[in-house]
C-alpha cells in the first residue's frame, strides 16, 4: 500500500462535499499537471490511503482520510468542450488526462500547514516544501505514521 497527499480547493470539493456525495465517493477529475497524472495512472492502486486537504484557503491543511476506490480511468471532462478542463488535443483513442476515485474514510480534525511545519519529523515532506504546488503527492510512510498519530 502507498500513500498520498490529495490536495482540493473546498470550493471545487470539500471534505464536506465528498461526505455528502453517493457513496462518499468521487472521481479525482481535473487534473492538468503531468506528474500527478502519473501518480494517478501508474501509481495508485485499490486501497491506498489518501491524506484529504484543503488548499487555497483561509487554513490549508489536512481535513480528512480517504482511500482509492477505482484505478485509473481517462477523465471525461478533456472531452468535454463545456468544462474548464476540456482538452481539445486529447481523443478517447487517446486519451492525455485521467483520474481515479476517491471515498471518504473519515473526517478528521484540520491540520493546518502551518501545525505540519512545527514538527521535525515532517520537515521533508513534499507538500511542505518550497515552490511545490502538485496535487498530488507522495507520503512517507513515517509521514503518515506520525500525522496519524497528531490526530489520535
Amino acid at each position: 500500500m502507498r500513500y498520498w497527499l490529495m490536495k482540493s480547493e473546498p470550493y471545487e470539493m470539500s471534505i464536506d462535499d465528498l461526505a455528502a456525495m453517493p457513496d462518499q465517493t468521487v472521481a479525482w477529475y481535473g487534473i492538468r499537471n503531468y506528474q500527478a497524472r502519473n501518480f494517478m495512472r501508474n501509481q495508485m492502486r485499490m486501497g491506498d490511503s489518501i491524506f484529504f486537504y484543503h488548499s487555497c484557503c483561509a487554513q490549508p491543511g489536512i481535513t480528512g482520510i480517504a482511500a482509492v476506490s477505482r484505478l485509473a480511468y481517462p477523465d471525461a471532462t478533456q472531452f468535454d468542450p463545456g468544462s474548464k478542463y476540456y482538452d481539445p488535443k486529447a481523443t478517447l483513442d487517446n486519451p492525455r488526462w485521467f483520474n481515479v476515485e476517491v471515498t471518504l474514510v473519515k473526517r478528521t480534525r484540520l491540520v493546518t500547514i502551518k501545525e505540519l511545519r512545527k514538527y521535525p519529523e515532517l520537515n521533508n515532506m513534499r507538500v511542505l516544501q518550497t515552490g511545490n504546488r502538485l496535487s498530488i503527492t507522495p507520503v512517507d510512510p513515517a509521514e503518515w505514521n506520525f500525522i496519524l498519530g497528531i490526530l489520535a
